[in-house]
């Protein structure tokens, strides 16, 4: 895993390369885009991980956000009682590549470590 980014809330962490990633993304759409993440219910586990990019005008009151050298993770506060500590990697790996989630409130992952259950 690479070394999280500085932030002065700790929430949802997010790596140096994870950080390269979602920008690299966010370019890509052409346009000011924020990263939501959250939790829903369905899985091999339970619960699995989401996320997407949106317009930052769908920020509400009701979601936290943290702020990595000016790009917005968006997470609402009933999915941070399940995320609350993740940390979201990504790794270019041939074989087990792509976005990685460590979340430290579950108690059980599949394999695929794209859904978890606490």
């Amino acid at each position: 895993m690479t070394q999280a980014t500085q932030s002065t809330q700790r929430g949802i962490q997010l790596s140096e390369a994870g950080l390269r990633q979602v920008k690299f993304l966010q370019d890509k759409q052409g346009k000011d885009l924020c990263l939501r993440v959250g939790v829903r219910q369905g899985g091999c586990s339970g619960m699995s991980y989401m996320m997407d990019f949106e317009d930052p005008s769908k920020i509400t009151a009701q979601d936290e956000v943290f702020n990595y050298e000016g790009f917005k993770i968006v997470c609402d506060r009933k999915s941070l009682l399940y995320l609350y500590g993740l940390m979201l990697d990504y790794s270019d790996s041939m074989i087990g590549g792509g976005f990685q989630f460590t979340n430290p409130n579950a108690s059980q992952t599949c394999g695929c470590g794209k859904s978890f259950g606490v």
